[in-house]
């Protein structure tokens, strides 16, 4: 049955993908704010950098843990119901952050945070994808990942002219009124479609949350610690909590995750796809400020003008991106996509010495374009081979793909740079004469491995396309 109410047409479906936007986009401007932040965070609460990278580890390790488990909740109880109260809590969580009178407390309002977060990310392509009929759904999902683009691109200038004008706390502030604005357009027009009958697969859920949330720890200490007494206990816990996640969910009677919609080669294949192109997207975005500042001597106004190319390439792409999809299906686009990111990594990676900000900009823009190509068709085909019954727990699989990626792609590229260059060279805030020609070989072989995370997502992109993989049953 379809959620948009008799009569709405598609206009009214129009309207339903507006409130979605203005829902979800408050996560993506959330995060890059914070990020402009940090330098400022570490000077008022005279917190050092290892405390302070806490403030968005915080929150990513909340909203990666718990995605699958909101996913599920909306299938369960309507997915409408658990985006306003997102909503809501989010805006309440920024107050909190806010207010907060240590880092510690910070840190804590920002997993808060980031736990709403977590229910704005699971529901809105289950939304979406039961709104739109196939023949616009990867337009719609093109638009939804516009408007991402638009918060990652808005967020850092939006961040430093608050904190610059009003200081840090008004980088939290702007949540309030902006929050409450979307809670009260999406209660409005977001038709109440209840959930299915079902129980909360509670067991499954905390050992999922155990595994993700561990599984990322362990990813983020081992960059600098390796394989050590310090980082294997995470990584023992989480294979740990994953095999019982497993063996939870092949007996409950009513899982969280029910495993058999891996059976659908789509569903598997595209976010295996998602997670590699996740990875190399992170490569770049951690390493290309690095190379900005520490290689070419770019100051920080100048880096973010610079790094607002890939988001802004998204932004346009992305649509059109959606709606070839539509007219052509979704493997082509995608997997061309991935392929134009591999592209772009390569380019990077072979930069001459000398190289200008504008030669990053452009790559950057190749990878933005890739990046769109990519996204709203893998996303489409993913979400439209899923069950009905399940489309909550899917999107938040793509979440989670998301956040996998991302930690991930950084690991990665942190792990290469460790392996060229002193620890201590990368800790501080300039290169020394010595450790430039190691630091810009490791900068090259790490944007190397993006290409060939973006290699590997285009062919598994490549392998969904054809009708023998149907979608399944609701």
């Amino acid at each position: 049955m379809r959620t948009t109410p008799a009569g709405g047409g598609r206009a009214r479906s129009s309207v339903i993908l507006a409130a979605v936007m203005a829902g979800a986009v408050l996560g993506p401007i959330d995060a890059s704010i914070v990020n402009v932040v940090l330098p400022t965070l570490s000077t008022a609460f005279s917190a050092s950098l290892a405390v302070v990278q806490w403030v968005p580890m915080a929150y990513l390790l909340a909203s990666g843990g718990l995605v699958l488990f909101f996913g599920r909740l909306g299938d369960l109880r309507g997915h409408r119901r658990v985006f306003l109260a997102g909503l809501l809590a989010f805006v309440g969580a920024s107050a909190l952050c806010a207010a907060a009178p240590t880092i510690h407390a910070l840190i804590a309002f920002r997993a808060l945070q980031g736990a709403t977060s977590a229910a704005l990310m699971s529901v809105p392509l289950a939304i979406l994808t039961a709104t739109f009929p196939p023949a616009e759904r990867g337009k719609a999902i093109g638009l939804f990942a516009a408007s991402i683009s638009v918060g990652l691109a808005v967020g850092p200038s939006l961040g430093g002219a608050l904190t610059a004008a009003f200081g840090w706390r008004a980088a939290f502030l702007v949540n309030l009124p902006l929050g409450l604005i979307a809670w009260a357009f999406v209660r409005r027009v977001l038709p109440e479609v209840p959930g299915r009958p079902g129980r909360l697969d509670l067991p499954g859920a905390a050992t999922a949350l155990g595994a993700l949330v561990t599984f990322l720890l362990f990813v983020n200490r081992a960059q600098q610690d390796g394989l050590s007494a310090r980082t294997l206990p995470f990584l023992f816990f989480a294979l740990a909590c994953g095999a019982l996640f497993l063996r939870l969910e092949t007996r409950a009677a009513e899982p969280m995750v029910a495993l058999s919609i891996f059976d659908n080669r789509r569903v598997a294949f595209g976010a295996s796809a998602a997670v590699l192109n996740f990875m190399a997207q992170y490569v770049v975005v951690f390493l290309t400020p690095f190379f900005l500042s520490r290689l070419l001597g770019e100051g920080p106004g100048r880096v973010g003008l610079v790094l607002t190319a890939f988001p802004l390439a998204v932004l346009v792409v992305a649509p059109f991106a959606g709606a070839l999809s539509d007219r052509i299906g979704s493997a082509l686009p995608a997997a061309t996509g991935a392929g134009l990111s591999a592209a772009a990594c390569v380019l990077l990676a072979t930069m001459p010495a000398g190289a200008s900000a504008g030669s990053v900009a452009w790559r950057l823009t190749l990878f933005g374009a890739g990046t769109g190509l990519f996204q709203s068709p893998n996303n489409s085909l993913v979400m439209g081979s899923a069950p009905r019954a399940h489309l909550g727990v899917v999107g938040s699989l793509l979440g989670t793909a998301r956040t996998l990626g991302m930690v991930l792609g950084v690991a990665a590229a942190g792990a290469v740079l460790y392996a060229f260059v002193p620890a201590s060279a990368l800790s501080d805030g300039s290169l020394r004469p010595e450790h430039v020609a190691a630091f810009a070989a490791g900068v090259r072989r790490a944007y190397a491995a993006g290409a060939g995370f973006a290699v590997i997502s285009a062919l598994l992109a490549s392998a969904t396309a054809g009708r023998r993989w149907a979608t399944l049953p609701a």
